[in-house]
């Protein structure tokens, strides 16, 4: 796998996936987990913030102090991106949050874009974008691409699962966008579904499977 790729060895990662993978997971069940691992993986991903020294003063005394700061926008690829944005803005709500609509034309495994909403200024941002699946790794790509379009400079993914072929293509067309992802499966079937994967997060999240 390629050194800007990293999966989580987190047990609660590893729990909550596997409890996602289940197609017996309620959907209420689904959501609430989708947005716990969301949150334990941010751990990583907003390790990549700057900070800077500042002054602030407790009930005793004045103190040095490290704070953000970088501005950071949360992008969700939708629709299944949305059941992430949850938990990342438990961890941090002053992120501005972004939207991209890309959905999989089913007969050629194309990305399709049909929406873009992004703030106007992302060069200094910290943007993270987040995806639950990467299957054939298109969709990501062409996310990736939009946001560097937009000047975006200092980007990260994060997933949840990801086929291989999907993993590679995404780190290879885009070596300087980290990627944190909490399991990688071993392939795609004959419809562009990982395989074992967890089916559509989509439809699993909205309850429309």
């Amino acid at each position: 796998m390629n050194k800007n790729v990293f999966i989580s060895k987190h047990p609660l990662v590893m729990d909550k996936i596997s409890r996602l993978r289940d197609k017996k997971t309620p959907v209420v069940d689904f959501r609430r987990i989708m947005c716990e691992i969301s949150m334990l993986l941010a751990h990583d991903v907003l390790a990549n913030a700057k900070v800077k020294a500042s002054s602030i003063n407790t009930p005793l005394c004045a103190c040095k102090a490290r704070i953000l700061s970088h501005d950071i926008v949360f992008v969700a690829i939708l629709r299944a991106g949305m059941g992430m944005l949850d938990g990342l803005v438990k961890i941090y709500p002053e992120a501005r949050l972004a939207h991209i609509g890309i959905y999989r034309d089913e007969e050629t495994l194309k990305p399709v874009k049909y929406y873009v909403r992004l703030p106007g200024l992302i060069k200094d941002s910290l943007v993270v974008l987040v995806d639950p699946m990467i299957a054939t790794g298109g969709s990501a790509v062409e996310a990736v691409e939009i946001l560097k379009a937009r000047g975006a400079k200092n980007i990260c993914f994060m997933g949840l699962i990801g086929a291989k072929e999907g993993v590679r293509r995404l780190a290879s067309a885009h070596p300087d966008v980290p990627i944190y992802i909490g399991a990688v499966d071993e392939k795609l079937n004959g419809d562009g579904y990982i395989v074992p994967g967890l089916g559509d997060a989509g439809d699993r999240m909205f309850g429309t499977n």
